[in-house]
């Protein structure tokens, strides 16, 4: 389903923090990326995404390359992904209410009608309470929000999820409650998973296959 061939990609001309690295994800499999920080992965995640741009390399989505990121994407290419990144607080604009953070990428495809019944059915499912979804980010805690920033990345009911380190600043507790509800989606839908870590024990139980970073190539 996704394969990445020989990427480099990094933020500065001539000064790429990812070089020549290949991964494949097929279809309805979980890979865990494991490495330390600032090793690369989280920019290999966003390329994976189409998200980024790499220098060089390609990648194939179903067999096809991949030619256009971000929003010269092609729609059914980039609605195909759903990305949870690690601090949601960067990630989630503060002046929307949870309801509206969820139903975002919605509005923006034009499918607002389907908000109200979506949101709806995914704030059961992170474990949002009704209350929750009419406060603001500044309102709730960091794990309510990493909540609802999962319920948005589902909300147009991607074919792979990419959660870059999405539990690395969360208890215990909230983060095996986003893993299971990544778990549930994709038992329910058949989606494929790229989850981005440095915990070894969190990957190896939640992915069907763990790669670490230093043995990419």
């Amino acid at each position: 389903m996704l394969e990445l061939r020989s990427i480099t990609a990094g933020y500065t001309r001539n000064a790429p923090v990812v070089r020549d690295v290949s991964l494949t994800v097929a279809a309805g499999e979980s890979v865990g990326l494991l490495g330390p920080s600032g090793c690369g992965k989280s920019t290999l995640a966003r390329v994976a995404a189409l998200l980024h741009r790499p220098d060089s390399g390609t990648l194939l989505l179903d067999g096809e390359p991949v030619r256009h990121w971000r929003h010269r994407a092609p729609r059914e290419k980039r609605t195909g992904f759903g990305v949870v990144f690690q601090q949601a607080r960067l990630s989630a604009d503060p002046r929307l209410p949870l309801t509206d953070l969820i139903a975002e990428p919605l509005r923006a495809t034009g499918r607002g009608r389907e908000a109200d019944d979506r949101t709806a059915e995914l704030a059961p499912a992170v474990g949002l309470t009704p209350d929750l979804l009419t406060r603001r980010p500044h309102e709730v805690s960091d794990g309510q929000l990493q909540r609802a920033c999962l319920a948005r990345a589902l909300v147009l009911r991607p074919r792979l999820l990419v959660c870059d380190e999405m539990t690395a600043m969360l208890d215990a507790s909230t983060a095996a409650a986003l893993v299971a509800a990544v778990e549930s989606y994709r038992a329910s839908t058949g989606a494929a998973l790229l989850a981005v870590g440095h915990d070894r024990t969190l990957l190896e139980r939640w992915c069907d296959r763990t790669v670490h970073w230093d043995r990419l190539a």
